[in-house]
């Protein structure tokens, strides 16, 4: 997935582990962000992760990641691109 922001602007971005999670749930999240992005908050509910943005070079495309670790025990790791550009 590949989502649009402005450098100026200070945007949230979710990932909705629900499909995946079966009846699992998330105990824990971290999100892995490159430098250039800066992370101003993040927080999980049992199924989604959230994460806010601000920064970036315009013209520039940056991957984040979320890491999940479940109740169950499991990890794993999903990315989204951030592609920021002047709006």
């Amino acid at each position: 997935m590949t989502f649009p922001k402005d450098p100026d602007a200070i945007l949230d971005y979710v990932i909705d582990w629900t499909a995946w999670l079966g009846a699992d749930t998330i105990a824990a999240s971290q999100w892995i962000v490159p430098s250039g992005l800066t992370k101003t908050a993040e927080e999980n509910s049992s199924t989604t992760a959230t994460v806010w943005l601000s920064g970036g070079s315009a013209g520039q495309r940056y991957t984040v990641t979320n890491r999940i670790t479940t109740a169950g025990g499991r990890t794993e790791d999903r990315s989204i691109s951030i592609q920021v550009k002047e709006r």
